[in-house]
């Protein structure tokens, strides 16, 4: 178990990266034919997109969607990934 959250925090965290790369992107004018540019706005995009229809999300020129996506993963980097190797300690304890 303590595999699977040493995995998942590693993705998780890579992820919080592509985040913060997509919303530096958006403040150029990057090519949207550069397949490192189409890769990272297909893996943050369908996110920002869904939190930005759920909640208001523009404050002025700022979209705060990439903000509110990396207090998400922060989140579930803090309390899920805890979790999962408290989980997999007490497994390894024997119970």
């Amino acid at each position: 178990m303590t595999s699977i959250a040493n995995i998942l925090d590693m993705l998780l965290e890579a992820y919080l990266w592509i985040i913060i790369a997509r919303a530096v992107l958006s403040w150029f004018r990057p090519s949207p034919y550069n397949p490192f540019v189409r890769a990272i706005c297909r893996l943050v995009d369908p996110l920002t997109y869904r939190i930005s229809r759920t909640f208001p999300t523009r404050i002025g020129m700022f979209d705060m969607a990439p903000f509110i996506l990396i207090i998400m993963v922060i989140f579930i980097q803090r309390f899920l990934i805890r979790a999962l190797f408290d989980i997999g300690t007490r497994m390894g304890q024997g119970g």
